[in-house]
């Protein structure tokens, strides 16, 4: 249902008949089953679901990070004219922060808790750029200042940062070698609802300003409505309807997404709440 809308007129991303399986002693078990959707260029799609359905196996897929007893059984991922599936490793770790990056859900499971900021910063740019150490250290300077860090943290190490400054590090780091498109899986879980909505108004921001588009995932459907431009819900490994975020937040037509917006507390009205948010953002 609202299949139509997973298509766009400007895709950046185009996910085709995609299948993942997970190989079993008793044969295999499909975790993504025939999942198609496109991402526009400068476009934040979002991905919802309950836990378990599909929404991080799915971007795992994208930058070909699956490894056994995970494997991508059937169809296509292109990004632009490129098809992903048929790049070799070198290949696709050549794309993976420069053309697609990552934010996942914990930032202590990104960041390396030996080595201070600066050094995971030059490590990154240098391995993709080929810059000099100083060109390096500048573009990491620039990338604190778009999320609010002050430039002196990048001699600290990861624990010496809150959680919400973790996970801004973790963004600012994907950003640093403008890629054309951003996952973020579950990036603000594990914070408080005050330091979610700062840097959720940080993302928001910082699309608008460059332009990369966002395949956005969670499970919090109201917090979808609240950044992305169109939605897919996934059940059971299968999206189940696409829409815009309007649509999807004010008259969802499948079921689930009908279910899954009746387990949250309406304070507000949802319109509102919107609106609320992206004058947020703005300020």
């Amino acid at each position: 249902m609202g299949q139509e809308h997973a298509f766009h007129e400007d895709p950046l991303l185009r996910v085709r008949n995609l299948c993942v399986d997970y190989i079993t002693d008793d044969g295999h078990f499909r975790a993504v089953k025939s999942v198609s959707f496109d991402i526009g260029r400068g476009e934040v799609f979002g991905l919802a679901g309950e836990s378990g359905c599909g929404k991080s196996t799915i971007a795992f897929s994208v930058n070909n990070l699956h490894k056994p007893p995970a494997m991508i059984s059937g169809g296509e991922i292109w990004l632009e004219d490129v098809n992903l599936r048929t790049l070799s490793n070198s290949q696709m770790s050549a794309i993976r922060w420069s053309e697609i990056a990552m934010v996942f859900q914990s930032a202590m499971n990104s960041l390396n808790p030996v080595l201070t900021v600066e050094e995971q910063f030059v490590d990154v740019i240098q391995h993709h750029k080929g810059w000099t150490r100083e060109q390096a250290i500048n573009r990491a300077q620039k990338m604190l200042d778009l999320v609010n860090i002050p430039r002196d943290r990048l001699k600290d190490f990861p624990h010496q940062f809150s959680g919400g400054m973790r996970q801004r590090l973790v963004i600012a780091i994907a950003l640093s070698l403008s890629p054309k498109l951003i996952i973020m899986d579950e990036p603000t879980t594990a914070l408080d609802v005050v330091v979610q909505r700062e840097i959720l108004q940080q993302i928001f921001m910082l699309k608008e300003e460059f332009g990369f588009s966002v395949l956005f995932i969670t499970h919090d459907l109201a917090l979808m409505t609240q950044l992305s431009d169109r939605i897919a819900i996934m059940r059971h490994g299968e999206i189940v309807e696409v829409n815009s975020a309007k649509e999807i937040r004010n008259n969802p037509q499948h079921a689930y997404t009908q279910k899954l917006w009746a387990s949250f507390p309406n304070i507000h009205d949802r319109e509102h709440s919107k609106t609320k948010f992206e004058e947020g953002a703005m300020s």
